[in-house]
């Protein structure tokens, strides 16, 4: 492994110059994408236009070589842009000198929390995201975009409304002003782009042709006749310098504890996201994330931004999932995105200023409907119907709350999913169904349980899962069932090589359950145990209590031990002769 792989990641050894032309495409798309959305989500955050450009430049580069995901772009958000602008704006006025010093410290202040959790290597808590939480957001998320970008694609100003259900009135009341020219520019660009995909895939940068032929089709319909009644296509316009420059800011020592406070939740909101999407897009893409690493990345780039006039950033999935899309293979195309970006304001500034804002929706909006994956969803209603409530209720959660919020509530669900099939650990009777010399145990099921040779003396269970403090209440119920049925077996055999873990609570069940047998003239016995338990039991002292005389490597050594303690008159009248052993019992005269 080279020094380059040791400290930026594998993907430098991929790196050929058929991925680099991929990358640059990709990133090309990119820097065409974050023109309007940096320079909208910097006034949104109650910054100039130019802090938009800036964030989307310096933090996306250094996220993406020092971080773990090959496709996440980050940079400016909408949600970071709204939580910084209501969380500062109690402190400072929005858009003033000392507004813009505490929003650079506060974006230093995130980094430094962010690499500190990478460096405490804190980032397994993100494994706790379940398939079920990804696939919900990602598909939350991609009706958020959709449903923002509907305004683009039918020219209806979105006048600062926010959340989804005051967006869908705001279209609805406003339908008057529907432009038709810009629904002309989003069928062309959404038209042109599937076509080339469809027949041109892999060859064609296809979402960049379609955004070019939105653009002539926009300068076409503005120059026709006014009396067409048309509508104007409304362009990026004019673009402030992107170049950032460097500075250090300054606010007073009395301010440092409340935006300390400020900077603990938007890195929470930040990391949620980016963490989120960055599954998301391994899911997608089959590459494994490493959370301390991406958290790492993202700590970096927004120490990094914080210097270099950047607000808060975080992986975009407006730019990520396009930069999928289009092709991107190595980090680099974050790099190229944020380099072209600079360039492409400083060379093409008066042409970019014609890029029609409807093309760019109608992009989005292909992106938002690729990421539904409605195949998926009908899978998880046929084959699991709690993972299709955990990933509805997060899709629900990410189009009516914040997405960070629904990150959390899906987890909080999966959770509590795990913890409710946990706390019922499966007690399976096992029986043999014929004579077998191999003593082949069978679960002994309401279907079998009549053919099945069943002890009169002695039960065996297999006992799968854990039994900690959660379980214990339900596994003492089944249990207690076994002993107190008319005529139970006063014996107990637990086929334990599947009970994987026990606590404190579970080895005090196995004591009660051990007095219980004793008091009713019976015994607790055990076939092959895992050492964690046997670990468990040796600390409680539970072993010593037991004896090495209930504890059994083989079914043959177990059965053949129990036999010998069985009652010689049940076996005399005995007709099952379950065992090998019952046919030296004397038959009944």
């Amino acid at each position: 492994m080279t020094l380059a792989s040791r400290i930026l990641g594998s993907w430098t050894q991929d790196v050929t110059p058929q991925t680099l032309r991929l990358d640059v495409l990709a990133g090309l798309l990119g820097a065409v994408l974050v023109l309007p959305q940096a320079i909208a989500f910097a006034l949104l955050a109650g910054l100039p236009a130019q802090y938009g450009l800036y964030t989307a430049i310096i933090p996306c580069i250094i996220a993406a070589i020092f971080g773990s995901s090959r496709h996440v772009m980050s940079g400016p958000t909408n949600t970071n842009s709204l939580a910084l602008f209501a969380m500062l704006t109690p402190l400072a006025m929005a858009g003033s000198a000392h507004y813009i010093e505490l929003a650079l410290a506060v974006t230093i202040m995130v980094g430094i929390i962010q690499a500190s959790i990478s460096v405490f290597k804190l980032g397994a808590l993100a494994n706790f995201i379940s398939p079920a939480v990804l696939g919900g957001f990602t598909s939350g998320a991609a009706i958020l975009i959709a449903l923002h970008a509907t305004g683009g694609a039918l020219g209806i100003s979105s006048a600062g409304v926010h959340g989804a259900g005051q967006t869908l009135m705001h279209y609805f009341h406003n339908l008057s002003t529907l432009n038709i020219a810009a629904l002309i520019v989003a069928i062309g660009t959404a038209g042109v782009t599937l076509a080339i995909k469809r027949y041109l895939k892999g060859r064609w940068p296809f979402m960049l042709i379609g955004l070019v032929a939105g653009a002539f089709i926009g300068l076409l319909l503005n120059v026709l006749p006014q009396h067409l009644h048309l509508g104007i296509v409304q362009q990026v316009g004019h673009i402030p310098s992107p170049i950032p420059p460097f500075h250090m800011p300054t606010v007073q020592w009395d301010m440092l504890p409340d935006l300390f406070g400020i900077a603990v939740a938007l890195s929470i909101v930040a990391l949620g996201q980016s963490i989120s999407i960055a599954k998301a897009l391994g899911a997608r893409s089959g590459q494994v994330i490493d959370p301390n690493r991406e958290f790492l990345g993202q700590g970096l780039s927004n120490i990094a931004g914080g210097f270099f006039s950047s607000y808060v950033s975080c992986g975009s999935l407006n730019r990520s999932l396009p930069n999928l899309e289009a092709g991107a293979q190595t980090p680099l195309a974050s790099v190229a995105s944020a380099l072209l970006l600079v360039l492409l304001v400083l060379v093409f500034g008066p042409f970019l200023a014609y890029l029609p804002m409807a093309g760019i929706s109608a992009l989005l909006l292909l992106v938002a409907w690729s990421l539904l994956d409605l195949p998926r969803w009908r899978t998880l209603w046929a084959q699991q119907r709690t993972e299709f409530l955990i990933a509805s209720s997060t899709l629900v959660a990410t189009v009516v709350l914040r997405m960070e919020i629904a990150i959390l509530l899906g987890t909080l669900l999966s959770l509590l999913a795990y913890l409710n099939r946990t706390s019922k650990p499966a007690v399976r009777i096992m029986g043999f169904l014929s004579h077998d010399s191999d003593r082949h145990l069978q679960e002994v099921d309401p279907a079998n349980q009549a053919k099945a040779l069943l002890c009169p003396q002695l039960n065996m269970v297999r006992m799968e899962g854990a039994v900690y403090f959660g379980a214990t209440a339900h596994v003492s119920t089944k249990l207690a069932e076994l002993r107190e049925t008319a005529q139970a077996p006063k014996h107990l055999l637990v086929m334990a090589r599947s009970m994987n873990f026990i606590d404190l609570s579970g080895a005090e069940l196995w004591e009660q359950e051990r007095r219980a047998r004793q008091q009713i003239g019976g015994g607790l016995y055990f076939h092959r145990p895992r050492p964690d338990v046997l670990k468990m039991w040796s600390k409680t002292g539970f072993d010593e209590r037991l004896g090495a005389d209930h504890v059994f490597h083989t079914k043959d050594q177990a059965i053949a031990s129990i036999f010998r303690r069985l009652d010689p008159e049940i076996c005399r009248t005995c007709q099952v002769r379950a065992f090998a052993e019952c046919r030296t019992a004397p038959p009944d005269d």
